[in-house]
């Protein structure tokens, strides 16, 4: 399993069109692993003779599962470590097949001094198709003081 590499970065370090990115292929022991760990386990996303039968035609990722590609560039990558989830919006474009490579993308659209908080723009993509978009907001850590340890 490959993971984003980490980088901490602070409030101070932030600048707005600031933008990283994540990319993961959908492995069928993914989507099994979401649905024990969620408790979702719909068989559009589990079995292929049920999703054969529906409109995708064959088994689709959770939804949630492509937003928690999102949730691994904020916790690892922009801002990183730290960073608290406010809040999250979503809107669910297109399905995610089984052995789609998902491009999730997070980009700083607005800073807020007044409680260290950032929006993000938020988009998964596969191949040229956004599959999903959204705005985040998170609170930011700031800069430890000299003598203070920083964020791992």
């Amino acid at each position: 399993m490959t993971l984003p590499e980490m980088r901490s970065l602070y409030f101070e370090d932030l600048s707005v069109g600031m933008r990283e990115t994540y990319l993961k292929e959908v492995r069928s022991s993914d989507v099994v692993g979401f649905a024990e760990i969620s408790g979702d386990r719909n068989p559009i996303h589990l079995s292929e003779h049920f999703a054969a039968k529906t409109p995708f035609g064959g088994r689709i990722a959770h939804g949630l599962y492509t937003a928690s590609l999102i949730s691994a560039v904020i916790g690892t990558r922009l801002p990183g470590p730290g960073a608290i989830y406010i809040s999250q919006t979503l809107r669910f474009l297109a399905p995610v097949r089984i052995g789609d490579t998902v491009e999730a993308s997070v980009e700083v659209t607005e800073l807020t001094e007044k409680g260290r908080r950032a929006k993000l723009h938020c988009t998964c993509r596969v191949g040229e198709t956004v599959v999903l978009e959204g705005e985040a907001e998170v609170k930011i850590p700031a800069r430890p003081a000299a003598g203070e340890a920083p964020i791992p």
